[in-house]
């Protein structure tokens, strides 16, 4: 007999549990009156979206939570369906998954291994489960986990000895840089030695800094895939076993490293817009590399109609400079025009000169520019309703090379987490679809341009220096004397070390970007702001 699995690769709206439910019933009727299917999973905690975070300590969005699951079962009948959702009982809280078929909870299933490492805190909200949950339907017993179980020894294991012939898996598993073939791997392996086929549903979307991947997929008892949805796009899918084995299906391409970082950030700027409600995103364009890659970004992500650039030159803007900026947003088909930041500065420094009399010019001047042109973009973005995007990179807000209130000022950093050195080799990428970032901006020296002939290279070592060094620090969590001993100069590492460690208070006051790296600021990387610790 055979078997029709619909895989719901969806992207739901935290919080939203009356639309999500609403999507939940469109999703299973498509399934069953289109699609054919028997049976539906659905993805980690589908009725409140991933990660809900402190909406789970409140008694009213848990109540709503587990009253959704009997609407659910009302409304749909003539296919069973599997659900996350946070299951209540007593005073205990268990991130867990039901099977609901012809207006019945049928089995339910709570979550055995809870991660607390990187990004993920479920210990603070739920209780591990510590009993596997196999369901027969249709003649077959069916197995559930949910996301980290299946990353755990033993737990695959445990299912099938208590009967299991096929797995379920619900997951919301976040996307960076390399983690789906990790994924695939570790899955893979874990069927292969319990002989155990299962199918992998991941969700899909944007969730403030964090990305989910989709390309869910089905593995048979060898640990050979047999089926994988598309990366990065909302899908659903049939899968069909013959007995309890799949059908060898469509396997959808994998992205590469580089194209796969590009479509992370697109999707995480698209949902940031479309689930917070604006009504576009505007960004400052300043003829550099940073600015050209996420202009390009957002235009990808919203399309061209419903971005703005501005320039906003001073009087250190090269003439390359403001061509370039204009020859980006005409290449993209972005509506842009040009303020000049000149009278704002001349009257504030006009103001501070009597104070300022007899100290020289330094980093205070410069930043004056800077926040000049954070106020006319913020004053932009509140008129319009739009997002403004910042367009700092990890290495920059890593050693503090932004200034508060100016550059940093904005609503959402989509390249927040993307080193210099990333930032060139994307761009690269998206002129290889089409030219839209002029090679001159790729090949000169980046500058802030806040003093005549200024280059990074004046403050920071070169980024090919600094880049490494960063991510060893920052990522991998190296001491100094290591990252000395793998070939670095103890100048160049103690310079970006201390550079780290004393701008923490600005990456705290950041506006929340894109995580695609393993470890970005924000969730993954807790640091104390007032420390006395020093990294050398």
């Amino acid at each position: 007999m055979t078997l029709k699995i619909a895989l719901a690769q969806t992207n739901f709206l935290v919080g939203n549990i009356a639309a999500n439910v609403d999507n939940i019933v469109k999703a299973a009727i498509h399934a069953r009156d289109d699609l054919g299917a028997d049976m539906i999973v659905f993805p980690e905690l589908t009725v409140t979206g991933y990660p809900a975070e402190d909406l789970l300590f409140r008694s009213d969005f848990i109540t709503a939570a587990n009253n959704a699951l009997y609407q659910i079962a009302d409304r749909v009948a003539g296919i069973a369906l599997v659900i996350g959702f946070p299951e209540r009982e007593d005073d205990k809280l268990y991130n867990s998954a039901a099977v609901l078929h012809q207006g019945a909870i049928v089995a339910c299933y709570r979550k055995r291994a809870l991660p607390n490492y990187g990004v993920f805190d479920e210990q603070r909200y739920f209780t591990a489960g510590d009993q596997p949950c196999v369901f027969e339907f249709n003649g077959r017993f069916i197995g559930l986990t949910i996301c980290e179980d299946v990353w755990r020894t033993g737990i695959i294991e445990d299912n099938k000895q208590a009967g299991a012939e096929l797995l379920l898996t619900l997951n919301a598993s976040p996307f960076n840089s390399g983690k789906i073939h990790q994924r695939e791997d570790i899955v893979c392996r874990q069927v292969k030695a319990a002989q155990l086929p299962l199918v992998y549903v991941n969700q899909v979307g944007g969730q403030d800094e964090l990305i989910f991947d989709g390309a869910s997929f089905v593995v048979n008892a060898d640990g050979d895939i047999v089926f994988r949805a598309a990366e990065f796009k909302e899908q659903l899918s049939v899968v069909e076993f013959d007995g309890n084995q799949p059908i060898k299906s469509t396997c959808a391409p994998l992205y590469n490293q580089i194209s796969s970082e590009y479509q992370a950030l697109v999707l995480g700027i698209k949902d940031y817009v479309r689930k917070n409600g604006f009504q576009g995103a505007i960004l400052g364009l300043s003829g550099g590399i940073d600015s050209a890659l996420v202009l390009a970004l957002a235009v990808d992500a919203l399309g061209a109609d419903k971005v703005e650039a501005v320039l906003l030159p001073s009087r250190y803007t090269q003439d390359m400079s403001n061509e370039d900026a204009v020859l980006e947003a005409q290449l993209l088909g972005v509506h842009y025009h040009s303020i000049p930041i000149e009278p704002a500065v001349k009257a504030f420094t006009g103001m501070l000169a009597d104070i300022f009399v007899g100290t020289a010019k330094d980093a205070t001047e410069e930043n004056i520019q800077a926040r000049c042109r954070g106020v006319v973009l913020m004053a932009l973005s509140n008129k319009q309703g739009k997002l403004l995007l910042t367009t700092g990179n990890k290495s920059e807000m890593s050693v503090g090379y932004a200034t508060l209130y100016g550059d940093m000022s904005g609503g959402f950093a989509p390249i927040k987490d993307v080193p210099k050195l990333l930032v060139y080799q994307l761009a690269c990428y998206r002129n290889s679809i089409s030219q839209v970032i002029p090679e001159r901006v790729i090949t000169r020296p980046p500058s802030a341009e806040l003093a005549p002939d200024q280059i990074d290279a004046d403050s920071l070592p070169p980024y090919d220096v600094l880049d490494p060094i960063l991510e060893r620090y920052i990522e991998k969590d190296q001491a100094a004397d290591e990252i000395i001993a793998a070939g670095f100069s103890r100048a160049d590492v103690a310079r970006a070390i201390s550079l780290v460690d004393r701008n923490e208070y600005k990456r705290r006051q950041s506006p929340p970007g894109i995580r695609i790296t393993e470890r970005a600021f924000g969730r993954d990387r807790r640091y104390p702001i007032t420390s006395g610790y020093k990294g050398i």
